[in-house]
């Protein structure tokens, strides 16, 4: 670029020396332009020598820009595979993660279920070692209770003829099987002689522990209390669990309700004594001093008759007594378990534990509805009230006596029901409303009782099982005690 600005400089110096000098010769002419040719040449070349410096100058700046940006890929490509490296790493890391996890997971799991294991082993274990010792607490205490009952025995020999085994095996002929008239879980009943007496001797079987309780417990009832209307005990032979009883000929109030043995049908009249009379005994149980018995185990089966169909209450094994503060304040005793027989039991005394004497007046109410219908006590409330609000009564009536007097039996049943109310608190007082009613329907069924009568057995008694020796539950252990009824 310079050299073209020192050439045009030339020219136009050299038309100016043309045109104001005339006078220079051809030599002075040819002299110049040899100069001019000579200057632009090195002019030329200097040029050229910068380009070509120029030149190299670029040529080595596009070089090193193509090393650096070739450089750049390299890095850009090695940091693109360091970043899928790390991609790569972290996933698997990722991987490794979950599967530890899955891992800590189930042996957590595994863990938990070795530890639940462990613990239902050692629970089951707890409760063979808790029920061991309740079979030996078991033993103990009925060892102890028939080293009392032999003590007891030792005290009250005068309220009871004690007989000795020789003299119970003479008079069933060793246990013979033709002298047993009946067999529950208690043992086994013999009718036979002593004293020249017809008796029924009741036997505790050595294999039923829970009855040594109750075999105690009737021993200390019936020898401290005489009633007409309560079964009365004769002897004991406490050694060999065996009690004496006077022997009732006509069985059992349920045997009779149902006819087994070939019994006749009872006729409302005897009905409706055997009623009152039951509730007589009841009362005197409830009205026992220093303190209350309640009976507990209520029913037909516990209901014996003699050959008059005199009606006795019997089988007192689980019968309680009621601290008379208790009985005093609130009618009520808290138990630590239930007995009795299902169908009989009250509901409170079933759902709470909280017993009373009107505990009994439940099992009342379902023995006088099953008096006058000869129905299972099974639903019998219901389908006697029900009977009564659709007029349906007559119905619900043991069809095997053919004059009920309807007006007294609707009374009757009406006070039954009461007595059989699911709350204690709407069931009538024993001795201030029920007796009274029972005892005018006795009076009223007493008038109307022919002076001559056929009525009596004309078969052998039958005992059945559930009469004279029944299935009863020890009230000591916690575990409630029901018994099935029919």
């Amino acid at each position: 670029m310079s050299t073209s600005s020192d050439h045009s400089v030339g020219s136009a110096r050299k038309t100016h020396d043309l045109s104001s000098l005339h006078e220079f010769s051809y030599a002075s002419n040819d002299s110049g332009r040899t100069s001019c040719s000579s200057e632009n040449l090195d002019e030329v070349e200097a040029e050229m020598k910068r380009l070509k410096e120029e030149l190299k100058h670029t040529m080595d700046m596009y070089s090193t820009a193509c090393k650096e940006a070739l450089t750049a890929k390299q890095k850009a490509m090695e940091l693109s595979r360091w970043r899928l490296e790390e991609e790569k790493r972290l996933q698997e890391a990722r991987l490794s993660e979950e599967a530890a996890l899955a891992v800590a997971q189930k042996e957590r799991v595994k863990c938990r279920a070795a530890v639940e294991a462990a613990q239902a082993h050692q629970k089951i274990a707890e409760i063979e070692a808790q029920k061991r010792l309740n079979v030996e607490m078991k033993a103990l205490k009925s060892s102890e209770e028939m080293r009392k009952a032999i003590s007891t025995f030792n005290n009250f020999d005068n309220r009871y003829r004690r007989y000795t085994i020789e003299e119970i095996e003479a008079a069933t002929d060793f246990f013979s099987e033709s002298r047993k008239i009946g067999e529950g879980g208690y043992g086994p009943v013999y009718k036979c002689y002593l004293d020249h007496t017809q008796v029924a001797i009741k036997v505790l079987r050595p294999d039923a522990a829970q009855g040594r309780a109750q075999f105690q417990q009737e021993i200390e009832v019936l020898s401290c209390i005489r009633h007409p209307n309560m079964v009365l005990l004769l002897g004991a032979c406490p050694e060999y669990g065996c009690l004496v009883y006077e022997y009732m000929a006509n069985g059992s109030l349920e045997d009779c309700l149902f006819q087994r043995g070939n019994t006749p049908p009872m006729p409302w009249q005897i009905r409706f004594r055997v009623a009152a009379e039951i509730a007589t005994g009841l009362l005197f149980l409830h009205q026992t001093k220093p303190e209350p018995l309640v009976h507990r185990d209520l029913k037909p089966a516990n209901i014996l008759l003699d050959h008059n169909y005199s009606s006795k209450i019997s089988d007192v094994g689980l019968a309680r007594l009621v601290p008379p503060s208790v009985a005093d304040s609130v009618t009520q005793y808290r138990m630590t378990s239930t007995a009795g027989t299902f169908c009989y039991i009250d509901p409170e005394y079933q759902q709470t534990g909280m017993l009373g004497v009107k505990s009994d007046v439940y099992s009342l109410g379902i023995l006088l509805l099953q008096l006058i219908t000869g129905k299972s006590p099974m639903g019998l409330t219901y389908h006697v009230e029900n009977s009564i609000e659709t007029g349906t009564f007559s119905e619900m009536l043991d069809p095997s006596v053919p004059d009920w007097p309807m007006e007294e039996a609707l009374k009757y049943a009406k006070l039954a029901l009461q007595c059989a109310e699911l709350r204690r608190k709407d069931r009538p007082d024993l001795g201030g409303v029920v007796l009274p009613e029972l005892n005018q329907l006795r009076e009223l069924a007493d008038q109307s009782m022919p002076v001559t009568t056929s009525f009596s057995s004309s078969s052998p008694p039958h005992y059945s099982s559930a009469s004279v020796s029944q299935d009863v539950i020890s009230h000591t252990p916690p575990a409630h005690s029901v018994e099935e009824c029919d």
